[in-house]
């Protein structure tokens, strides 16, 4: 069994990696490879775009500490595994997150995306998050919300 966890570092985040683990324990021969991935988009302020000569020095410094970020979070992410018999890799990408995550899953033969139901978005009382509802109606193989 492949699967894929997808983490944003926000506490549902870590509940489905925590999940992961313990399917992953709890089905060692089975599972052969867990995906940890983290999504990352550089967004520049709109108020910018308009006054800033220098867009890109400022997209290339946003990258940078976005990615830097995001190896933290992953790294981070991997602890939860410590201990798990099967192989863990770390994926950061840059890309609008849900699409980024709809073609990773379309893409990479995985048996199980496992997920929070809402990330760091701002609207807490939505029932389940924009990305997860997204992955949810578009990948064609099982999805894990965790709440």
């Amino acid at each position: 069994m492949k699967i894929l966890v997808c983490t944003d570092n926000s506490k549902h985040s870590l509940k489905a990696l925590k999940m992961a683990a313990r399917l992953a324990g709890c089905c060692q021969k089975e599972v052969e490879a867990i995906d940890i991935v983290h999504v990352y988009n550089v967004d520049l302020p709109v108020s910018d775009i308009h006054t800033s000569v220098n867009l890109i020095e400022q997209y290339e410094f946003l990258q940078k500490f976005k990615r830097a970020e995001g190896e933290k979070i992953l790294e981070a992410a991997a602890q939860v595994f410590a201990g798990v018999d099967a192989e863990v890799n770390t994926i950061l990408k840059e890309g609008h997150t849900a699409g980024t995550i709809i073609k990773m899953a379309s893409t990479g033969n995985y048996d199980l995306v496992i997920m929070g139901s809402r990330g760091l978005g701002g609207l807490k009382k939505a029932l389940l998050g924009s990305v997860s509802n997204a992955v949810l109606q578009e990948v064609q193989t099982s999805v894990l919300i965790v709440k």
